[in-house]
């Protein structure tokens, strides 16, 4: 998976060297800023994973910072750290309140940094009610980083993605089996993102067999012909031989009727900003509703993408 990346903002230079040697060595990316400005700047074209913020700073001072941050909702979930040359108790209060999640004290112990970061970032994770069965996260970071996307006002792309055929298989084969298939699903996803994504790229399990994955548009056609290609590979290790022989599973419906039913394909639903503006996140799930249907009628595995313009 991706690097967790951490904005440092401090106006000392030392200390951000200190700082930036100290969480790069740990395989940390970082970020600098010398001001709040200069780090709002930075936090709106990256949105780093983390803020480590200094209390002091000329102009925008690091509780203004703080301030601004929290207030945004999108950003409610990014863990911050405050740093200060301070022992200052009503100080700290002051941070907390504002909604600071952890506070540190210069000069800094090295052992007690990395442990502070590394339990934030473990219980930051946890909180975010990720999906139990593939650890993605959930429908919560889902609608906050297409929310991000949107103000940011780069171009980006959401690819939904779900599994055509998956009842029938759980049905026939039973939820064990149906679990393997959502499971290998997420590990395909996730080295699409590695091996043919940016590093900003995200991926999110919305529930039972659908996916989403945000990225770039210049990024789609490598993406889901590498998604779709190795999908089909693997999927067939998940069926009986007799099953994988025949090339479909047979159920028996209500009426007692026999059924046939294809093996399991994958459609992906790709919607961008490149020739249409969005509002919010409802927009683009209803194009991509519309997208999908269209899937639906469609044989095997797949991808469409929204062309049409405002």
């Amino acid at each position: 998976m991706n690097k967790k990346s951490i904005l440092i903002v401090d106006d000392n230079r030392l200390s951000r060297t200190v700082l930036r040697d100290i969480l790069i060595d740990a395989g940390y990316n970082i970020y600098e800023a010398q001001n709040g400005e200069e780090a709002l700047k930075i936090y709106k074209s990256n949105y780093p994973d983390m803020v480590i913020l200094d209390v002091v700073m000329p102009g925008l001072s690091g509780f203004d910072l703080l301030k601004i941050l929290r207030d945004d909702e999108e950003n409610l979930l990014v863990p911050v750290i405050l740093l200060t040359s301070k022992n200052d108790f009503e100080e700290k209060l002051r941070g907390l309140e504002l909604g600071a999640d952890a506070y540190i004290t210069k000069p800094f112990n090295e052992k007690e940094l990395l442990i502070q970061v590394k339990n934030l970032f473990q219980r930051i994770e946890h909180n975010r009610m990720a999906n139990p069965l593939t650890g993605l996260r959930g429908n919560i970071d889902i609608k906050y980083e297409i929310r991000r996307r949107i103000k940011s006002g780069n171009l980006y792309a959401v690819l939904y993605i779900d599994l055509d055929h998956f009842k029938s298989y759980n049905d026939y084969y039973g939820f064990s089996r149906g679990d393997k298939v959502i499971k290998q699903t997420s590990r395909i996803l996730t080295d699409a993102l590695d091996k043919c994504g940016n590093t900003k790229d995200f991926l999110g399990h919305i529930g039972g067999d659908d996916f989403i994955i945000v990225t770039t548009p210049d990024k789609i056609d490598v993406m889901c012909n590498y998604i779709i290609k190795k999908f089909d590979e693997d999927i067939k290790r998940l069926y009986d031989d007799d099953d994988m022989a025949r090339g479909y599973i047979e159920i028996l419906n209500r009426r007692g009727e026999v059924q046939r039913f294809p093996l399991i394909s994958i459609s992906i639903a790709v919607i961008t900003n490149e020739h249409r503006k969005f509002e919010n996140e409802l927009e683009i799930s209803e194009v991509a509703a519309e997208i999908k249907r269209k899937l639906k009628s469609m044989n095997g595995s797949k991808y469409l993408k929204d062309r049409r313009k405002d």
